[in-house]
């Protein structure tokens, strides 16, 4: 959609020209920032649904708030696309979650207006009511909202943080935005009308004039709050948010600009915690999207009048789809499998299973915590979990890993999705340190997948174990090795010798053994396919560092603490002289872009691996590896 089309949004530059406007320029405002939107995100792909359900609160939010002195705190980030638009970003749009380019999230070092980073869920009250406390410990009279939605309050922490601020009796605003319901009836005419007597000052002064006085007759003062109790649940679903000390308003409809600007404007005149619960449509304004939310959440390109997206590139079945497959033969044959998934069923691959095992399958929500101790107590009662996470998420669940499942030993399996770089969704959820903290936790089977058929036989394979089991692998298709419907098992700690050459071994760890075979043609190394990083193959590393003058490690996670670390501390506790080069990712968080072109920044493709072994004082000793890099 070209801008000289929609000449108001064109205008903004900055939220403060969005405060000069009047209402009905604001409506206005809306339908270009909707229409620019999905033509931005048709050519770039992105998050859509929760974005398009979000364009009257953003607009509303920024024209009553003083923003960025008023704190605005998003949580997830999905929904902040017309948040990004609105402050400065227009122009930038098209580089969207390309590597250099807009980050698809909140990012404090690319906009003052970014007041706090992120990418998990959930985190939006506890930082908001950090930045509360700090402005009452400065005296400062600035404003904070926090916008949370999107299914963040199924996490405990959403909870933990409510009730602190209702404790601390903290000035904050926080808004509920609830896009996982229809508008049901009682959001309409009088639900707006109780919304905005509710945030009023009226309303406000004489609830906690009434409380003041009435707290001096104790019985009177029961009596009177169990009524009012029981007179707002009849009319408004708050009791919960009351009981956390927390003055809740709504529901009140997402998109009607005229409530949310009145009732905001009075919101922002009250002190205390406030709890504004609005009602949004994710997808809202491109039919598509709002027929399928789940479908445009995160899509690719897609044609703006039909909402097709361009069909994937042919190909062999993602590893997701590979878990998936396997997860419903595994079920088949064995009735104690469960599959467990905190909030990513399709995400994760579990669709197929949720419809085939509905008695079997539990989507927790955004819970990680809560999916592994459940999994837990299921493994106690001789079932089997499946717990399917990304890589991620898994690091918010690290306590009850260890306390829960390893410390007693129980059988549940970890599907380990999007592990290594993820590409254009950056380092907020990039998998880039899950062998580094899941290795040096005790009684854990840790397997990273080269290929496909191998995916699927290390998921056998951690089924099977009589213990805590964990399989890694990436986002997207790997090298098209395609598995069989068999549910064979692998012989746990053994490698896989790939190629026989001399003096340098490399041994790849997961699904950069293609580089690595690409890299050993060159210099005629040896390639052995680690597949176990815990155990490691100790009988095959003692045989290749008393054969070869260089041990290169090679994986898609972290160096510090990873799979070569590993191989580190092995050849150190049994005296072996063999040189080490330990290749991975840098001690820095990754940003976002096409996982190829981030690979090779990293120096983790077949160039970056053979610079990496021609610069190493060992490599040099070797005959065989002549540099045709330098040729």
């Amino acid at each position: 959609m070209p801008e000289s089309i929609a000449p108001m949004l064109e205008s903004i530059n900055d939220p403060s020209q969005l405060r000069q406007l009047k209402l009905h320029q604001l409506k206005q405002l809306a339908v270009e920032l909707r229409a620019f939107m999905i033509d931005s995100v048709c050519q770039t792909g992105g998050h859509l649904s929760s974005g398009l359900g979000t364009v009257e609160l953003t607009i509303a939010l920024h024209h009553v708030y003083n923003t960025p002195e008023d704190r605005l705190v998003w949580d997830v980030g999905h929904q902040t696309y017309p948040h990004k638009i609105l402050t400065g970003r227009r122009e930038r749009m098209p580089s969207l979650r390309q590597f250099g380019g807009l980050s698809g999230f909140p990012k404090r070092e690319e906009s003052p207006y970014d007041t706090f980073g992120v990418g998990h869920s959930s985190t939006s009250i506890s930082a908001a009511l950090g930045m509360a406390l700090a402005a009452r410990q400065a005296g400062n009279e600035r404003k904070v909202v926090a916008v949370i939605g999107d299914g963040a309050m199924t996490a405990g922490m959403a909870f933990e943080a409510l009730n602190h601020a209702g404790d601390l009796d903290a000035n904050l605003v926080v808004v509920l935005n609830d896009n996982d319901m229809s508008i049901s009836p009682n959001v309409g005419g009088m639900s707006n009308y109780l919304a905005r007597m509710l945030s009023g000052r009226l309303y406000s002064s004489m609830r906690e004039g009434s409380k003041k006085v009435l707290s001096t007759m104790p019985s009177v003062w029961e009596l009177a709050r169990r009524t009012e109790e029981h007179v707002k649940g009849m009319v408004v679903p708050g009791t919960l948010f009351e009981e956390l000390g927390f003055n809740y308003i709504g529901p009140i409809d997402g998109h009607d600009l005229d409530t949310l600007v009145k009732t905001l404007r009075n919101l922002r005149t009250l002190s205390g915690p406030q709890f504004l619960h609005i009602v949004t449509r994710k997808g809202k304004g491109f039919s598509p999207a709002e027929q399928n939310p789940c479908g445009y959440h995160g899509v690719g390109r897609f044609d703006p009048q039909t909402g097709i997206q361009q069909a994937a590139k042919p190909g062999g079945p993602s590893y997701t789809e590979v878990f998936s497959d396997w997860l419903c033969d595994m079920a088949e044959a064995d009735p104690r499998l469960i599959g467990i998934t905190p909030a990513m069923r399709e995400g994760s691959g579990l669709v197929a299973f949720a419809e085939r095992f509905p008695q079997r399958y539990f989507d927790v929500g955004i819970a990680e915590q809560h999916a592994l101790t459940l999994a837990a107590g299921l493994a106690c009662e001789g079932l089997k979990p499946v717990v399917a996470i990304y890589s991620t998420f898994l690091q918010r669940a690290y306590d009850q890993l260890i306390h829960d499942v390893a410390l007693q030993q129980l059988p549940v399996l970890l599907a380990i999705d999007r592990a290594g770089i993820v590409g254009p969704d950056g380092p907020t959820h990039a998998g880039t340190f899950d062998l580094s903290f899941l290795r040096c936790v005790p009684n854990m089977l840790i397997m990273a997948a080269a290929d496909e058929a191998e995916c699927r036989r290390m998921l056998s394979t951690g089924f099977a174990h009589h213990g805590p089991a964990a399989v890694r692998y990436p986002r997207g298709r790997g090298p098209g090795v395609l598995p069989d419907q068999a549910l064979d098992t692998l012989p746990i700690g053994k490698a896989e010798l790939r190629r026989q050459g001399e003096g340098i071994a490399i041994l790849s760890f997961g699904a950069l053994l293609e580089s690595a075979l690409a890299a050993a043609e060159t210099i005629n190394a040896t390639v052995v396919n680690m597949r176990f990083v815990k155990p490691l193959d100790q009988a095959l590393l003692q045989e290749l560092a008393s054969s070869h003058q260089l041990l290169v490690t090679l994986e898609d996670n972290a160096v510090m603490g990873g799979a070569g670390s590993a191989v580190n501390e092995y050849v150190q506790q049994q005296g072996l002289s063999v040189p080490l080069l330990n290749l991975g990712l840098p001690d820095q968080f990754v940003e976002q872009g096409e996982r190829g072109e981030l690979l090779a920044l990293c120096g983790l493709d077949k160039d970056g691996i053979l610079r990496a072994i021609y610069s190493h004082p060992a490599a040099k000793a070797c005959q065989n590896a002549a540099n045709p890099l330098n040729s």
